[in-house]
């Protein structure tokens, strides 16, 4: 019987030949990350725990980002603690303002095909991007690998999701898998892993890849997983080795699901307030008046999504009245969108471009709303009360469909 991506990453992991869906196992961990908002949590619960020393200070990447910069006093809190903890047991990897962490973790490094990575955020997913497993975890489970370097895991069952064909033009990876998720439900992937595969996936670029696994949480999924390939590889500035380039599902594996699409059915669409599973096209929803758009945030900051919205902008204003703020995902991305001209093209078009870091998207620094305001935004999340008071309306859309409304001021279909 073939085997599942995630099935061989845990096998290679373990050492088990045939570990499977539903076994418990415990896996040697590759990479943590530990950010900002956990930090404090974190360093309490693994003294309490009685450890004095990191199983691996190297395996540990510790990243400031939601709380940069600092918008509240308590804020500085979580700063001094983090950096007392670095200093106390060694840690060397640490960015205080280079940008979100799921954005450095693949950036700068960190993690590799084939890896087990987990990270005090929901989002850690995104990894899955490169063909890492990796998922998101409590402060408590984090004080545990830190002091031992394992943590035990149920191997998750999967769903293969294939695409094939050709995306029209204004449709991206964001309207793929909010699409996604409006099928599946927002628990539809439970504790799943989540494979994709057909020449449509294989065509798009990681930073594509990338917003698709970021945003499998969603849908409940503990894993998103992508077959590393040469675009993998090229990004990773690495050579693939003959076990990163078996990571892909086998024909006879098991699934518990399968879904296939088309890609030249699909559509520009939106999640509607205030459910990420609320999927509706763009076209449903036009006509309905906005007062801001934000592009950013691990799902859609990177370079190829400001320069998708730029091009869009490009000659053109912001509608009166309406707001649009641009967060890059990265200070790496941040230098490049300036020295291609990416920035200029924004800001003379009447965007705010803010520092890199989470900040608008989980409500924090700068463009927060008040009631009864709309907003199309980039980002993976539209709770209530996410990005400002409980009567906020939060639209989550493609850089596209973002950057096409802040020139109307009202939802409108991208071209």
């Amino acid at each position: 019987m073939g085997a599942t991506i995630i099935e061989k990453i845990i096998r290679k992991n373990t050492g088990i030949a045939d570990a499977k869906a539903g076994d418990i196992v415990t896996t040697n961990v590759d990479r943590v990350m530990i950010h900002d908002i956990f930090i404090p949590f974190v360093a309490e619960k693994f003294e309490e725990m009685g450890f004095t020393r990191l199983w691996d200070p190297d395996k540990v990447v510790l990243i400031y980002d939601h709380l940069v910069p600092a918008s509240q006093v308590d804020d500085t809190r979580h700063f001094r603690i983090g950096n007392a903890f670095v200093k106390k047991y060694g840690m060397k990897n640490i960015h205080r303002s280079d940008g979100i962490c799921h954005q450095l973790m693949t950036e700068a490094g960190y993690v590799k095909p084939g890896d087990v990575v987990f990270g005090t955020d929901s989002h850690t997913t995104t990894y899955g991007c490169v063909g890492a497993f990796s998922s998101g975890i409590g402060y408590t489970e984090m004080a545990s690998i830190l002091g031992t370097g394992e943590l035990w895991i149920k191997v998750p069952e999967t769903i293969k999701v294939t695409i094939n064909g050709t995306l029209p033009a204004n449709v991206t990876s964001k309207d793929v898998i909010l699409r996604l998720i409006g099928d599946l439900g927002a628990d539809g992937a439970t504790y799943k892993a989540l494979e994709f595969a057909g020449d449509t996936v294989k065509n798009m670029t990681v930073a594509s890849r990338m917003t698709i696994a970021n945003m499998a949480i969603e849908a409940g999924a503990k894993c998103a997983l992508f077959s590393p390939d040469e675009k993998t590889a090229e990004y990773c500035e690495i050579e693939l080795s003959d076990d990163q380039k078996n990571l892909v599902g086998d024909t006879d594996a098991t699934y518990v699901r399968e879904i296939t699409y088309q890609a030249e059915d699909l559509v520009p669409v939106l999640a509607c307030p205030s459910q990420v599973d609320n999927i509706k096209t763009v076209e449903s929803q036009a006509g309905t008046k906005i007062d801001q758009v934000f592009i950013g945030s691990c799902t859609n900051g990177r370079l190829e999504d400001l320069q998708k919205a730029a091009s869009i902008l490009k000659g053109k204003k912001v509608a009166p009245f309406v707001k649009l703020i641009v967060t890059p995902a990265s200070r790496k991305i941040y230098r490049q969108a300036l020295e291609d001209g990416t920035l200029m093209t924004l800001s003379k078009a009447g965007a705010i471009i803010t520092h890199p870091g989470c900040g608008l998207c989980c409500g924090r620094t700068g463009g927060i709303l008040s009631d009864s305001e709309r907003v199309v935004a980039t980002n993976n999340r539209n709770f209530l009360g996410r990005m400002g008071t409980s009567k906020v309306e939060i639209y989550l859309a493609s850089p596209a469909t973002a950057a096409t409304c802040a020139i109307a001021g009202e939802i409108v279909v991208p071209e």
